[in-house]
């Protein structure tokens, strides 16, 4: 991300990225369009090859020998319009290309190529929109990498952000380049960002779409299935509501499908204890956009709807407010971006029936795993302390800390051990 002077301001895959090109050879930084991939790759690299130039793409088909065969450290920029140029970087791994050599982005997933494993050769990284720690100057007090640690920190500070302040964020969204954008400037922005998802990304994956309006209604009421496991029939439904005839599940998988591979819908799965201490799991994922704001958009939304609770975008049964989803999708995009810099899982966790439920569990690759209740208040409820109470009696010692995340004010420790923690106080 560059800020209003032109400087680049950290994000918090600084980290991981510098500790891989100090190892390997070639590193893949994968995400939607607009997270930052291009400026936060080019930080690292002397020459760039943006294959998205119909100009540079043409240059670099006709000779992808000299594009791999660079001295400096180098990154290829899109590199899915160029699939051919993944297997040209493999190549030069095996040849022993040196540490640090190759940075790709790319901003979709290309399939039926057999290009898109880099088989131990090309390491990927995700790369999401700005986490909360990342857009806020106030500085987090809280480390998700500290929880995970198993030593139950201190939890402490104080937070300046309001629940005004919250859905200002969801709707600003976390695209560094619309970071400075407000009103009627952002929503066009968005908008577009939006339609060119339907009108160039879905072709350019293949899959040409015949009827445009119907593929923005199923965007839309995916949208307003926010932080809930709806099923994609449901879904379905409510984007042809008062349609006598429905759309085949044939035909709207590939809706689903593009959509992940261009990171737009971002579902987080269902967790399985790997040491199967719960029965009766229900494994569905939870929905989510990349960005909050593009869910927020998409089903019409404002700040003064979210905030005074008023309907928005087609129907579908949700526990609790819009708003609170969207909160809830603010905080899994925050703790995702944590996550995966202490190189911890995120999903979420439900029985069957519904008796008991977390909305994240960060989970270590040991097992050990901090369980997150996330509610848009000021302090926790009767269900959320219900929820994590029930789960470290399961668990026992596998669950190493347990908070619940709020809009509130400060940060502490129940007298139970529960950490309360308002979201702009957690951090990597």
């Amino acid at each position: 991300m560059r800020s209003a002077s032109g400087s680049y301001l950290p994000r918090v895959l600084d980290e991981e990225l510098d500790t891989l090109l100090r190892a390997v050879s070639a590193v893949a930084v994968e995400g939607a369009k607009a997270v930052g991939k291009t400026t936060t790759a080019s930080q690292r690299a002397s020459i760039v090859h943006r294959l998205d130039d119909p100009g540079e793409r043409a240059v670099a088909e006709a000779d992808l020998a000299r594009i791999v065969t660079a001295t400096e450290p180098l990154l290829i920029d899109e590199w899915q319009y160029l699939p051919a140029v993944w297997d040209r970087v493999r190549r030069a791994v095996d040849d022993g290309a040196p540490v640090g050599r190759f940075l790709l982005t790319g901003s979709a997933s290309p399939v039926g190529s057999g290009t898109h494993s880099g088989g131990g050769r090309i390491v990927s990284v995700r790369m999401r929109p700005l986490a909360l720690a990342e857009r806020l100057t106030l500085s987090p007090t809280v480390s998700l990498r500290e929880l995970l640690s198993g030593a139950r920190p201190k939890v402490k500070g104080v937070s300046s952000v309001t629940l005004t302040d919250y859905t200002s964020e969801i709707l600003r969204s976390g695209f560094p380049g619309l970071r400075g954008l407000s009103d009627r400037p952002l929503r066009a922005q968005l908008d577009g960002y939006l339609q060119r998802v339907v009108d160039r990304d879905f072709p350019e994956l293949g899959h040409p779409i015949r009827n445009p309006t119907s593929l923005r209604r199923w965007m839309a009421a995916y949208a307003a299935a926010t932080a809930t496991t709806t099923s994609f029939e449901k879904i379905r439904d409510a984007a042809t509501g008062g349609e006598e005839r429905k759309p085949t599940r044939s035909a709207i998988a590939p809706y689903r499908d593009v959509l992940e591979r261009l990171f737009i819908i971002d579902p987080v799965p269902g967790w399985k204890p790997s040491r199967g201490h719960i029965a009766e799991l229900a494994l569905p994922p939870k929905h989510h956009l990349a960005d909050p704001a593009l869910a927020a958009r998409l089903v019409g939304a404002s700040a003064r709807s979210l905030l005074t609770g008023a309907s928005s975008g087609p129907t579908i049964p949700r526990d609790g407010t819009l708003l609170g989803a969207l909160f809830e999708s603010l905080v899994t995009l925050s703790t995702r971006v944590y996550a995966q810099a202490a190189e911890a899982r995120v999903s979420h966790f439900r029985t069957h029936r519904g008796d008991h439920e977390t909305d994240l569990i960060v989970e270590r690759d040991d097992g050990g795993v901090v369980a997150i209740e996330v509610k848009l208040g000021a302090t926790p409820d009767a269900d959320a302390v219900r929820h994590l109470t029930w789960l470290s009696e399961k668990l026992g010692d596998e669950l190493l800390d347990r908070i619940v995340v709020t809009t509130g004010v400060d940060a502490y420790r129940r007298a139970d051990g529960i950490g309360v923690v308002p979201a702009a106080l957690l951090g990597p």
